[in-house]
């Protein structure tokens, strides 16, 4: 994972046009969206621009809109990656592996607060938690990873809970052919309900750090929220009266 590429299209500062706020949850200030009365929950755990980024805000506030209370927390400690970031250096204070053990609180937390059915969904840097969240079966309902890196195939292998995962085709960081191992992984445990897709002519990043100039690449990251929205509604909505 080198600077140069996966710190390309850096986030800007943020337009104010959010939904939601920032709060306390399991002592981490996190980015919050949607009805906290709600039955169901939906973390989204940050790629290395950490929870302030606009357009993973902008994501929040879409699933949000669609019926979860969304967490998006801090994991990164008040220390994200900037475009001047050594990445090989940073990611030595920010092990994605470690920050799992941030989640679980956050998951109780939310526990506590009624919520009784929790999904996760991690982008590049963040989706190797969530991963390793899936590896546990009574953690989370469904997971999804979106332009990962740092996940490996035995990752994949050890993966309890639903998953899906959406990469893009272009990304040197999962490319389509560790996408495709990904998938057949899968294919080979029929207990793990799972969603692969690959987004054409996208890079690394593309879901929350597109250009808001290039059609293409708003249309592939509104149908990859979209796509998120859908899978986890299998999950975190069936049966469920409250919703």
């Amino acid at each position: 994972m080198s600077g140069p590429e996966c710190c390309k299209n850096p986030p800007v500062v943020s337009s104010g046009d959010q939904c939601g706020q920032v709060e306390q949850i399991a002592s981490l200030s996190s980015y919050v969206s949607g009805n906290s009365d709600l039955k169901t929950a939906v973390i989204l755990v940050s790629d290395v621009y950490g929870y302030g980024a606009p357009k993973l805000r902008k994501f929040a506030d879409k699933v949000a809109s669609a019926g979860y209370y969304v967490v998006v927390p801090d994991l990164l400690h008040g220390d994200p990656a900037t475009s001047e970031t050594n990445l090989q250096d940073w990611v030595v204070n920010h092990r994605p592996e470690q920050t799992v053990e941030y989640v679980k609180p956050v998951i109780q937390a939310l526990k506590k607060k009624g919520m009784s059915k929790i999904g996760a969904a991690g982008f590049c840097w963040g989706a190797k938690a969530v991963v390793e969240l899936a590896k546990e079966a009574d953690i989370i309902q469904v997971s999804a990873l979106l332009h990962p890196s740092f996940v490996t195939l035995d990752d994949i292998k050890g993966v309890k809970v639903s998953i899906a995962i959406l990469g893009g085709e272009l990304d040197i960081y999962s490319p389509p052919a560790l996408i495709n191992e990904f998938e057949a992984a899968l294919d080979a445990k029929p207990e793990v309900d799972h969603f692969v897709k690959i987004y054409p002519g996208m890079s690394h990043g593309w879901a929350i750090r597109y250009n808001d100039d290039d059609a293409a690449e708003v249309k592939c990251a509104e149908e990859a929220c979209q796509d998120v929205v859908d899978w986890f509604s299998r999950y975190l909505k069936r049966n469920h009266s409250a919703l």
